[in-house]
């Protein structure tokens, strides 16, 4: 680093906290411009440790598109880890950008993106050390305007009170509009209220404070509407429908230290075909949008050029579903190949050509498979809509264990709607039948070490926003814990259980993850309350203390089983209704209801199922479909 160049760290300081790194900016490929030529600088946050925060590809997009605007500085903001963030306060150092090492509260705009609900106590954090007030009416005109993005921006109420602005949707659409705006506000003078009134009627963005909620006796919501005149009841997502000729980021940072995701990125498709009925992502970025493979065959070199990584990962919900994948592979493959690159795959199908490809992409000592049935019964998997057979996994292991691998992992989800105690012995008898797969496929002579191994892992059930199961209850801490402990009872019984390892995640996390996800603008006060009793961090279970948490939740007069317990009537206003995400509220009323009658939709390709997400113009709903013909706008 060049000497001249300042920090806002001392030596002294740095060498006292782990990886003294995460702060010191000036990697490969961050941008360094005169403060003195721009408009507006930005800081752009994601509230999680270092290493996290710059795995994330949106932030990575936005900093690109933000940079290649003269008049805008865009600068990388995480949260310092738990021995800075002592530090800072004792000292009282303001939180500063990687880039300038500036402070943050002299930028005009601090964007943060909130990936998922354990991290909003980080958000806190992040504001506190800023020397930002916490709460948005607080803010005077000095103070940066306080901007949050991300999917938890579907339900944004619960932390409502602590940002000026919620960009709802892809960021590539309204950012340069919203920039505009602001500097037209500064040159007219307006003040900060005037600016946030103006930004309530640009398409895409919520401005809490002109709205308000009122609730029934029984705390549910009796209405939500805008405080004045011209402000929408209604806000629509913003979407990037040509995903082809956007801004994609040639040159991302490259971080100093090993972060989790130290790879190129190759983001090959929005959206999601299939339509699983616990997932928010398939149901929020409709309708699906590939991007032109001979553009991403020249990102992909551009980008190892510019990066030097060692490995590249294909980005989407469903890999499988690219319609150009293998020409995309096949060109990965030679080219990767010739520069010792790895590729990485994740979310393909294990089938035929998947395995194929995976036999030439990996070394010759085979890494684990991954399969996700989610359910262990056709029964369940029928109820959440996943569209795999039990005949088509083990086709699957078959297929990986004639090919050489000897280990699997599947993905198991616990507490789902309708789920029965024969549904969670299903996951036990899916493992054992997968493990008995191996020994009638592989002969005893070719078994490495003499035989498989099966890792099952159970996640709980977490209802979200904008999911058919939106209305669904979600099981107590003690249910979901019964439920862990006969699914490893089960595996116990199985002939093959010395094949098969079982892990479960932490149920405590997974209920506070459920009232954070559907909650409401009362719980505000609540992470404000528990944050001033020392928590952040939660999503990391070495500082998460869930005691404090229910009892802050009771000393605000709320109840958990309000949020989460507790089943809503298809009538209820839920706090998100006044987001329009492209996909209608009927749809998915239609579709908790055919879950209930363990009835299947196809996927988008085979046959489009009226979700609303036509109304955009485009994607896959505009594309031809066999049988069906040309959609027109149906859906």
């Amino acid at each position: 680093m060049n000497p001249n160049e300042k920090l806002a760290l001392s030596d002294d300081i740095l060498m006292k906290v782990e990886k003294p790194e995460r702060y010191i900016g000036h990697e490969v490929n961050s941008v360094i411009k005169d403060k003195e030529q721009i408009a507006v600088r930005f800081a752009m946050c994601f509230p999680d440790v270092y290493e996290i925060g710059m795995s994330h590809l949106g932030i990575q997009i936005l900093y690109d598109m933000f940079n290649s605007w003269e008049d805008v500085w865009c600068e990388r903001v995480y949260s310092p880890w738990i021995d800075l963030d002592a530090i800072m306060r004792r000292e009282n150092i303001p939180l500063f950008a990687l880039e300038s090492q500036d402070p943050v509260k002299e930028f005009d705009f601090l964007g943060i993106t909130i990936q998922y609900e354990m991290c909003y106590t980080n958000i806190l954090q992040i504001l506190d050390l800023a020397q930002i007030p916490l709460n948005a009416a607080d803010r005077g005109e000095d103070c940066p305007i306080v901007i949050g993005g991300g999917p938890c921006t579907y339900n944004p109420e619960p932390i409502a009170d602590f940002f000026d602005i919620f960009y709802i949707g892809e960021g590539e659409t309204q950012y340069r509009n919203l920039l505009n705006l602001y500097k037209e506000c500064r040159e007219q003078k307006v003040g900060r209220k005037e600016f946030l009134r103006r930004v309530a009627k640009v398409p895409g963005m919520y401005v809490p404070a002109f709205y308000e909620v009122s609730y029934h006796e029984d705390g549910t919501i009796r209405s939500f509407l805008p405080t004045e005149d011209g402000i929408p009841e209604k806000i629509t997502k913003e979407i990037q429908m040509d995903v082809t000729d956007t801004y994609y980021p040639m040159k991302p940072v490259v971080p100093f230290i090993k972060v989790t995701q130290d790879r190129v990125v190759l983001e090959i498709q929005r959206g999601c075909i299939r339509g699983c009925r616990f997932c928010q992502a398939g149901q929020l970025y409709r309708p699906v949008r590939e991007r032109d493979v001979e553009t991403l065959k020249k990102w992909a070199l551009e980008m190892l050029k510019n990066t030097g990584h060692e490995e590249i990962s294909l980005s989407s919900l469903s890999s499988s579903d690219y319609s150009k994948l293998p020409e995309l592979i096949n060109f990965l493959i030679d080219e990767c190949n010739e520069r010792h690159i790895n590729i990485s795959l994740p979310s393909l199908r294990i089938d035929a050509f998947s395995l194929d490809v995976m036999s030439k992409v990996q070394d010759v000592k085979k890494s684990s498979l991954t399969f996700a049935p989610e359910a262990g019964s056709q029964r369940l998997r029928n109820v959440i809509n996943k569209g795999l057979s039990e005949e088509v996994i083990l086709k699957g292991a078959a297929l990986a264990f004639e090919g050489g691998w000897t280990r699997v992992k599947l993905y198991f989800m616990l507490g789902q709607p309708t789920e029965t105690e024969d549904d969670i012995r299903g996951i036990a008898e899916l493992c054992n039948k997968i493990a008995a797969t191996f020994f009638d496929t592989v002969p005893k002579e070719k078994r490495v070490n003499g035989r498989v191994q099966i890792v099952a892992s159970t996640s709980f059930f977490v209802p979200k926003p904008f999911t058919p199961f939106q209305w669904a209850s979600q099981c107590t801490k003690d249910e979901f814990i019964e439920k862990a402990y006969l699914t490893r009872k089960a595996i116990s019984e199985q002939l093959n259980q010395k094949s098969i390892k079982y892990n479960w995640h932490e149920a405590d996390a997974s209920v506070l993850e459920g009232v954070l996800a559907r909650g409401d603008r009362r719980l505000c006060e609540v992470i404000r309350r528990v944050y001033a009793k020392g928590s952040f961090y939660d999503a990391w279970s070495e500082f998460y203390d869930n005691d404090r948490w229910l009892d802050t939740i009771e000393e605000c007069g709320l109840s958990v089983d309000f949020y989460t317990h507790r089943e809503r009537s298809l009538d209820e206003i839920l706090p998100w209704d006044f987001i329009d995400c492209g996909v209608t509220k009927e749809f998915l009323k239609r579709e908790w209801e055919k879950a209930q009658r363990e009835e299947v939709s196809a996927n988008c390709k085979l046959k489009c199922q009226g979700c609303g997400a036509a109304k955009f113009g485009g994607g896959i709903c505009f594309e031809s479909k066999p049988a069906q013909g040309l959609v027109t706008g149906g859906c």
